[in-house]
């Protein structure tokens, strides 16, 4: 649960800023957020739900 809060936080924030400084549009953000919720009830939302955890647990396995 945790990771999922994180996740969606630090996406919201990337988003934010690409408003900002990037000149995304609202309505680009708006349809990109759609996809997302279409993306989620999709069959390939196991598939991307394995995909981001491997990429978090790489990023954590990461020692500096």
């Amino acid at each position: 649960m945790a990771l999922s809060i994180s996740a969606v936080l630090l996406l919201l924030i990337i988003v934010f800023l690409l408003i900002r400084r990037s000149g995304l549009k609202w309505g680009h953000a708006v349809a990109c957020t759609l996809l997302g919720f279409y993306l989620a009830s999709s069959s390939w939302a196991p598939q991307i739900s394995d995909f981001t955890n491997n990429v978090a647990g790489m990023i954590s396995d990461i020692k500096f």
